[in-house]
């Protein structure tokens, strides 16, 4: 069985400051075996941290959508922000990628997808996020789980790191994979190990953000 982490964030998103070989130690340090950077609007971060360590990254990227978030696997291609949400989906099909979506139903995220959004393009997307360690309200990832049997979805957690210290948080355990149909198959039999990060990571983003913005930070080239 593999370790997988499924949501993580680099300095290519504006609200983190992991750096890439910071983040790669992290992750060996933890034996995840595989992880997705999945930085919000880009593939850039994903990519370098492929090519620093090919054996542990998926290309990844959290998009955002007309209609929110959604979450994509096995990227080639970076997908652009603000697109219909199923033109989105589209050019993640185009490339053979997988796609999911992010913290469904949390309602304390203006941009997760929300059930309202989501039920209409349900049939489009392979995958749903049944547990996000940052969701503050439990429930809410209830629901999501709850629609994803319903609708007979392959269900995934997932850290949603931010920060070094909650990388592993949420993983899922599965076979081997070697291409993303092998992964998504295996995804469906996948067990999920769920443990919920303190709502003080919030404030790591807010503050990431504000260092970004008073240009103590750069932004990553």
């Amino acid at each position: 069985m593999m370790t997988v982490e499924l949501h993580s964030h680099t300095h290519f998103s504006k609200d983190c400051l992991t750096r890439p070989g910071h983040f790669i130690l992290e992750c060996r340090r933890k034996d995840i075996d595989r992880v997705a950077v999945t930085d919000h609007n880009t593939i850039a971060g994903a990519l370098r941290l492929k090519a620093m360590a090919p054996d542990l990254i998926i290309v990844g990227e959290e998009i955002k959508t007309d209609n929110g978030e959604i979450i994509a696997y096995f990227l080639t291609e970076e997908v652009p922000p603000n697109l219909p949400v199923r033109e989105a989906i589209q050019r993640v099909r185009d490339q053979g990628g997988i796609v999911g979506v992010s913290h469904p139903a949390d309602r304390l995220r203006k941009e997760a997808m929300g059930l309202d959004r989501l039920l209409p393009i349900i049939d489009r997307v392979d995958a749903l996020e049944v547990f996000n360690a940052r969701c503050l309200i439990k429930e809410d990832n209830t629901i999501a789980r709850a629609i994803a049997a319903e609708y007979g979805k392959a269900g995934f957690a997932g850290s949603d790191a931010h920060t070094l210290t909650e990388i592993g948080a949420a993983t899922v355990s599965l076979e081997p994979f070697d291409t993303p149909q092998q992964f998504l198959e295996n995804l469906r039999s996948a067990y999920l190990n769920t443990r919920l990060s303190s709502p003080l990571v919030h404030v790591a983003s807010t503050w990431a953000k504000w260092m970004r913005r008073l240009k103590i930070v750069p932004r990553p080239v």
